[in-house]
């Protein structure tokens, strides 16, 4: 397991996993709340499982919170609107804090970080819902081509995210992504194995999981419906790749997550065409939990089973209580 080293559990703390919310990607979160709040309980005998709603204050109040766990996918829970929120309230919790967060969920912001650190990038265009479509469709066209990748810039799970293969889909794809945000990232289309790689913080520094290799049906890629859908994707780990491209991309996981001041964990998405280039895409501050997902994949194969690792993230997150 590296030189992480587990710490013994603390039963008298009292856990809220914090799901739900009214973001698009609420019922994943939801199912990867479940998973936590089990994995919790194997070592906690006092865990709730709590919906982000109006009430959430009263509700973390009576249950005499110690730790907040938030398994939140999107904005309001992953942009750091809810960590302010936990912050006012005094709750110590899990994961990157408010401007870690705010940083990473906007991914032209978090771009703008990676360029100023030399971290290797796909060709990029930004398109405001403000300034119209077809204003769009014309600079996209000109500075990137046909072949591009269409991304809501504040949102999660590839939700509204769309493959374009000739300009006279762009139209169609710029209109259902600006349904998710009023500002787009547009990326050159690159062909290429889709990879992840999972960073823990740890009381020595910053450490990469084994690469993970995400593979899906020919003519498919890794979208909504093959991440949480079982048996539509295949995670192969570690990846088949050399040991030189291996250490480079888990040695940019871990510049992304430091450079974009990421705590606790995070996952760096990122796209390989051959074996001399990479390039990432995005980093997660809240990985998906559920049993399709790929941080505890990766968590599993650097030594820690999924109980082992929400408990040293709820250990990590009790050490910075000042209540």
């Amino acid at each position: 397991m590296s030189d992480l080293l587990t710490p013994t559990p603390d039963p008298t703390l009292r856990i809220a996993v914090v799901c739900g919310g009214s973001s698009a990607e609420v019922e994943v979160s939801r199912v990867s709340a479940a998973g936590v709040t089990e994995a919790l309980a194997i070592n906690y005998p006092h865990v709730s499982q709590l919906e982000l709603c109006a009430e959430l204050a009263g509700s973390l109040a009576a249950f005499g919170t110690d730790v907040v766990f938030p398994v939140l996918h999107g904005p309001p829970g992953e942009d750091g609107t809810f960590q302010g929120f936990l912050e006012i309230l005094g709750y110590p919790y899990v994961g990157s804090d408010v401007h870690g967060s705010a940083v990473a969920m906007d991914k032209i912001v978090a771009k703008k970080v990676f360029a100023a650190h030399d971290l290797p990038l796909i060709d990029d265009a930004i398109a405001s819902l403000n300034d119209g479509i077809d204003r769009a469709i014309r600079e996209i066209s000109s500075s990137l081509g046909s072949s591009v990748v269409v991304k809501p810039a504040r949102q999660g799970s590839a939700l509204g995210v769309t493959l374009i293969d000739n300009a006279s889909q762009l139209r169609a794809g710029l209109a259902g992504a600006f349904e998710y945000d009023e500002q787009l990232l547009i990326e050159k289309r690159v062909a290429g194995k889709e990879i992840t790689v999972g960073v823990i913080d740890t009381d020595t520094g910053t450490q990469a999981f084994p690469v993970i290799e995400v593979r899906t049906p020919t003519d498919t890629w890794y979208d909504y419906e093959h991440r949480y859908t079982s048996g539509l994707s295949e995670h192969l780990v570690p990846a088949e790749l050399d040991e030189a491209q291996t250490d480079r991309l888990q040695a940019i996981a871990i510049k992304a997550h430091q450079v974009l001041g990421c705590r606790d964990l995070s996952r760096a998405d990122f796209i390989v065409p051959d074996k001399n280039t990479e390039y990432l895409l995005e980093v997660n501050t809240l990985p998906g939990m559920t049993p399709t997902s790929l941080y505890p994949d990766g968590a599993n194969a650097f030594g820690l089973s999924f109980a082992e690792l929400v408990s040293y993230l709820v250990e990590r997150a009790s050490s910075r209580r000042t209540m």
